[in-house]
């Protein structure tokens, strides 16, 4: 079993960066491909980024791409998100979580599990 806690989020101005965190515990990390989705109020859970296990695949929502690079430290069992240019319809919740079922890089969320408790972004001028 995994335990997801995200961190890194933040009140932001349009155009400004943010790097988000997500810390994993537990023995199945290294081998676990691993997501970003956002959900905002009002609107269902979007798919953001992926990232395989050993960091050869990974894929971006067509919203985010150019400007958000997935990344994991294995040795930190830590996965990142690196969002540039940061746009008011940025502003959700953003959480991690392990894939356990579907092909690599999925986009559908009921292919992941452990999900972590979310960090919130705030884009606002």
């Amino acid at each position: 079993q995994v335990q997801l806690v995200e961190s890194g989020g933040g009140l932001v101005q349009p155009g400004d960066s943010l790097t988000l965190s997500c810390a994993a515990s537990g023995r199945t990390f290294r081998t676990s491909d691993m997501g970003w989705f956002r959900q905002a109020p009002g609107k269902e859970r979007e798919f953001v980024a992926a990232v395989s296990w050993s960091s050869f695949n990974k894929d971006y929502a067509n919203s985010v791409k150019g400007r958000f690079t997935i990344s994991r430290d294995n040795a930190k069992n830590t996965v990142y998100l690196q969002m540039n240019g940061l746009k008011p319809e940025d502003t959700a919740l953003y959480s991690c979580a392990r894939r356990t079922s579907g092909p690599v890089l999925s986009r559908i969320s009921r292919n992941y599990d452990s999900w972590g408790q979310g960090t919130q972004v705030t884009v606002s001028s």
